[in-house]
């Protein structure tokens, strides 16, 4: 789900690119979003990545694909809307939003083995448990097989991942750079980290600058989900 926020950002984004083939300036984005720093941005944008809307294009400035929007809004949608009200006032979020609790009600679900709270020293088979489970919206899910894991911990924070939050990940033993993975490492710690190859060495990286980068080597590192969705409960 995006919140309120990263929905105008993806839709501010998507209708410059329509409009002049070039994605915004972080400066632009700011001032359409009324935020005081180009942070702000940068933590926007990041999810929106994490969560399968964007991709940052490499070596390349002001550079930012748009994957997909909500299924609640067309590509054509997105651009109308930014077009009649490029400062994007409330209203038009409202419009999105205002029956958004009746849309997830009926929007299909499936239901996901919750593997168990993520937690070091724990092999993630040894997580699964048959007896409990969760709804997920179909449209947070990517193709393949999908599991649930309850995050525990504050390492991944400042990538919108908060503890009790519901990881939804897809079952892989690849992912590319910069992917929030579910890793095994020496076959005996499990951990959701991002994903960083460095030449012949593996990088995982916590998003909260009080914890540290742990560096691997190849063999010790055996990727087992990637991260396609977050489910929260207020």
């Amino acid at each position: 789900m995006l919140t309120k926020k990263q929905y105008e950002l993806l839709v501010f984004i998507n209708h410059r690119l329509n409009e002049a083939g070039v994605s915004p300036s972080f400066d632009e984005m700011k001032d359409a979003l009324g935020l005081r720093s180009k942070s702000g941005i940068h933590r926007l944008i990041t999810g929106l990545e994490e969560r399968g809307f964007v991709r940052r294009l490499p070596h390349r400035a002001r550079a930012l694909e748009v994957l997909r929007v909500p299924s609640s809004l067309g590509k054509s949608e997105a651009s109308a809307e930014t077009t009649s009200n490029k400062s994007l006032a409330p209203n038009v979020i409202k419009a999105d939003f205002k029956n958004s609790n009746h849309r997830a009600a009926s929007a299909p679900a499936v239901e996901l083995p919750i593997f168990g709270r993520i937690a070091a020293g724990t092999p993630i088979e040894a997580l699964r448990d048959h007896t409990a489970s969760v709804e997920v919206p179909i449209f947070l899910l990517d193709k393949g097989e999908h599991y649930a894991l309850e995050v525990d911990g504050d390492s991944m924070v400042e990538a919108g991942i908060h503890d009790g939050d519901t990881a939804i990940i897809q079952r892989t033993d690849i992912a590319e750079n910069g992917s929030i993975v579910v890793a095994l490492v020496d076959n005996e710690e499990v951990t959701l980290k991002r994903l960083r190859r460095r030449g012949q060495s593996v990088a995982l990286e916590p998003a909260n600058a009080a914890y540290e980068t742990r560096i691997c080597g190849p063999d010790q590192v055996k990727v087992q989900g990637r991260l396609v969705g977050l489910m929260r409960k207020y």
